[in-house]
């Protein structure tokens, strides 16, 4: 299996795009988020002509997410579930089940500001995120939780640490909510597999910074231990944040192999 997660910083501008990228890279299953579409102006049909079912959960011009799979979907979730709390005002999260691993696409709240309202409704938000997961998955289970979790996990995450103390994205708090969906059982697959500094999926498109190299990984695959030992390969697909009108995100890949890598 393939599966991929996307920003894709508006579908309605980005759809073309997206179609390319689908038809070159064949994901099984993929996770969008900042669609910007409310929920009949989604191209559930276009997606379908591509072999894709989809479902979105969207609310206009702001956030919306989406999984699209060709390995069937059911179970679906849009938003919190009930048990874990009120459910967001906004349109952040998405969970179906394909081909027998429960997925869930999200779009963290940006933060804004560790001083702003919205930064204390991000951290409220992953707590919550917490109990989602742990009401629809396990740790024995397969599961992955990815998408733009506004986040960079460590220091080596991003370009240049000195620029975001006391800022978001790299506050001990958020990092410590992070931390515990990897002490509930969850792993980041990229990172386990590649060790290096500077492999990021987002970067401003301001003053040339893609080109420059100034970016933060925020884009995160997370899955449970029986699904991160499937893992035979993963990349940031730079190519896609490359021409004309690309997103600002790069999409993150990874493919499964059977059973147990090295099994």
């Amino acid at each position: 299996m393939r599966f991929a997660t996307w920003n894709v910083n508006s579908l309605k501008v980005r759809l073309p795009r997206v179609e390319e990228w689908l038809a070159e890279v064949q994901p099984d299953v993929l996770c969008m988020q900042e669609t910007k579409l409310a929920d009949d102006a989604f191209p559930a049909l276009t997606f379908q002509g591509l072999g894709y079912e989809s479902v979105h959960h969207g609310q206009g011009q702001w956030n919306g997410v989406a999984i699209l799979s060709k390995v069937g979907i059911d179970d679906v979730v849009a938003n919190f579930v009930p048990s874990s709390g009120d459910p967001d005002p906004d349109a952040r999260i998405i969970s179906a089940r394909c081909g027998g691993i429960g997925f869930t696409s999200v779009y963290v709240p940006n933060g804004r500001s560790l001083d702003n309202d919205h930064y204390q409704y991000k951290l409220r938000w992953l707590a919550q995120l917490r109990r989602h997961v742990d009401t629809i998955a396990a740790p024995d289970g397969a599961a992955v939780v990815m998408g733009d979790f506004n986040i960079a996990p460590e220091d080596r995450d991003v370009y240049d640490p000195s620029k975001f103390v006391g800022a978001t994205h790299t506050s001990p708090a958020e990092r410590a909510l992070l931390a515990e969906l990897h002490d509930w059982g969850m792993v980041d697959v990229f990172r386990e597999r590649y060790d290096e500094d500077r492999l990021y999926s987002w970067w401003d498109y301001r003053a040339g910074d893609f080109h420059q190299g100034r970016g933060l990984r925020i884009d995160l695959v997370l899955a449970t231990r029986s699904v991160a030992d499937r893992v035979a390969w993963s990349v940031i697909d730079r190519n896609a944040r490359k021409g004309t009108s690309p997103s600002d995100h790069a999409p993150v890949v990874v493919d499964l192999a059977e059973s147990a890598v090295g099994a």
